[in-house]
């Protein structure tokens, strides 16, 4: 689906954008996720592996969050917050594509045909639509370890679940990281959510 994002001309719809991302995009001069290239009608995606053609069953890898806000957009959908993630993983196992496989990739979607959620852990970061604030119940350290952490953490945004570059024994349910907005490495992608009808 993200292929068609792109080919329907997303990347030039300043109304499928957050204002501040739009700004980047155009800055930047962004017209696909980071490491894509077309190569005569092609796309391909340069990995770890070297450059590959885009498997349309792989998750997408290495936007950033206002990519993932527009995609999420334009697919009528929205990206969850960190607390409905956490709650969507409440009762399923820790296991994925994690670096302890050495595949160094995310490896192709299995087509679901219940609706269980698949590939929550490894393969890619997820975005969330949470900025980076306090944990519920955590205290800052005192002095002037909790004033540098605080500076650096602010303006940033959650991602949850890990990637195929992330440890298997680093995850946990309620392992975050978060990195600025515009940030588009590190395997960064996204799962879609939509409003209960």
């Amino acid at each position: 689906e993200y292929l068609e994002f792109i080919e329907s001309g997303a990347y030039k719809k300043q109304e499928l954008w957050l204002s501040d991302g739009w700004v980047v995009v155009e800055k930047e001069n962004w017209e696909a996720p980071l490491y894509w290239k077309k190569i005569e009608n092609k796309w391909w995606n340069f990995t770890l592996s070297g450059l590959k053609e885009i498997s349309m069953n792989e998750p997408v890898t290495h936007i950033s969050y206002y990519e993932a806000d527009a995609f999420a957009r334009w697919a009528g959908g929205r990206l969850p917050t960190e607390f409905e993630w956490e709650v969507a993983v409440k009762n399923i196992k820790i296991k994925g594509n994690f670096v302890d496989n050495k595949h160094y990739h995310p490896i192709p979607c299995v087509e679901n045909t219940s609706y269980e959620l698949k590939q929550m852990y490894g393969d890619v970061w997820e975005w969330t639509q949470s900025a980076f604030l306090p944990y519920p119940g955590f205290k800052p350290l005192p002095g002037a370890l909790g004033e540098y952490n605080g500076k650096f953490m602010s303006g940033q945004m959650v991602l949850r679940g890990g990637s195929c570059a992330t440890c298997s024994n680093h995850i946990r349910k309620t392992y975050r990281n978060f990195f600025p907005p515009h940030s588009r490495w590190q395997f960064m992608g996204l799962r879609l959510a939509k409003d209960a009808l």
